[in-house]
């Protein structure tokens, strides 16, 4: 198991315990999208030095009594031997920054693969450390512990792997290595295959943080990244905002001629619909000629007038007749007016011999004609 996916894994088992928890898993899922290149350059997959002491054999300088050391390096590429060699006497000059693990031997420790509730994640050393004197035949103070979360069941429950070796043998591993083993950044136990199980048996406080070299050059670049994405994005919106103001002072003329059209059209509606009512008045009620035409037809030869004048819908008759009290039994057949009256008294005119007369009536309404509703409506005929 590589590091990355050992810490994604037990990463992932702790998503309840806050946002730290889920922040770092986030982190880790996307930084394992880039390429290994780019992540090595981010300090993301820098990897780890694996040690392992050869307790049986010498070094190969026979002149060397000090013990042999083999080395691996873990990273994203997997597991690489990088040979055998004499321990250092200076191990930051030989072995780099890189941080340094003690590889124990699979013989050294025990493995259980235990099934625990979900809400055990949050304190899985602690629900552990009461697991040992069960799970193995040692006790929980004479052992170095650490536990793996294999995966989590679909049941809510977690598959844990409790990694157990004694605490004698692992003094032994590290009193091998010497002033080395104080650099230790901890301790994992091989498995089956050889490949390291992905725990850290050493007791957290006595586990080495080694810096990374690229932190703070990372950091100065993600801040400088994140000033640029800020600075493009404003640039983005600056931009956007400047053709938003071109665009409205483009527009603003054509803007206002559309109000002008549209104003004028909406007076030439208004102008139409007065004339469509002006003709639907006109419409309704009888012409001029048609009420001269029916008055000459319904008016006896005796009589004259003087006046004939159409005031609203009302039509006044003055002149003289020899038959003036009959006029409104005359004139009330016509479908033109309707209720014809005589207004005042008659008063006979010396010069004539007739009686002078004042008549009105209402003049009568036709229904009224529907309006055109397209183009192609047809028309009234003409009067």
């Amino acid at each position: 198991m590589t590091p990355l996916r050992a810490r994604l894994g037990r990463v992932g088992a702790r998503l309840g315990p806050g946002p730290g928890g889920f922040l770092s898993w986030w982190g880790h899922s996307l930084a394992a999208w880039l390429p290994r290149s780019w992540r090595r350059v981010l300090g993301l997959d820098r990897g780890r030095l694996l040690l392992a002491p050869d307790l049986s054999a010498p070094s190969a300088n026979d002149n060397d009594d000090r013990p042999a050391l083999q080395l691996w390096r873990e990273d994203g590429d997997g597991l690489r031997d990088l040979g055998r060699m004499p321990l250092p006497s200076d191990p930051d000059e030989a072995l780099g920054d890189l941080p340094r693990w003690l590889l124990l031997p699979a013989a050294s420790g025990l493995v259980r693969r235990l099934a625990l509730p979900a809400a055990a994640a949050d304190r899985l050393r602690d629900v552990l450390a009461f697991e040992i004197d069960r799970q193995t035949p040692f006790a929980a103070a004479d052992v170095a512990y650490d536990a793996r979360v294999v995966r989590r069941r679909t049941d809510g429950q977690l598959d844990v792997d409790l990694v157990v070796v004694p605490l004698a043998r692992l003094h032994v591993h590290r009193n091998a290595l010497g002033a080395l083993a104080t650099t230790l950044a901890g301790v994992d136990l091989a498995g089956a295959g050889g490949a390291p199980l992905g725990a850290n048996l050493l007791p957290p406080g006595q586990r080495r943080k080694v810096a990374d070299p690229w932190r703070r050059w990372n950091l100065a670049l993600a801040a400088v990244a994140v000033c640029a994405l800020l600075l493009g994005l404003w640039q983005v919106l600056d931009n956007r905002r400047d053709a938003a103001d071109a665009f409205e002072a483009e527009l603003a003329p054509r803007a206002a001629q559309a109000r002008q059209v549209a104003a004028e059209r909406q007076e030439l509606v208004a102008i139409v619909a007065g004339q469509a009512f002006l003709d639907r008045s006109r419409a309704a009620r009888p012409t001029t000629v048609e009420i001269l035409d029916e008055l000459s037809r319904l008016l006896p030869d005796g009589t004259w007038l003087e006046k004939v004048a159409i005031e609203g819908d009302q039509l006044v008759l003055i002149g003289l007749s020899s038959e003036a009290s009959a006029l409104v039994r005359r004139l009330e057949p016509s479908p033109l007016w309707r209720s014809p009256a005589l207004t005042g008294a008659l008063q006979p005119d010396p010069r004539t011999g007739r009686d002078r007369f004042s008549l009105v009536a209402e003049l009568a309404t036709r229904p009224p004609v529907p309006a055109a509703t397209g183009p192609e409506a047809p028309r009234g005929p003409d009067r």
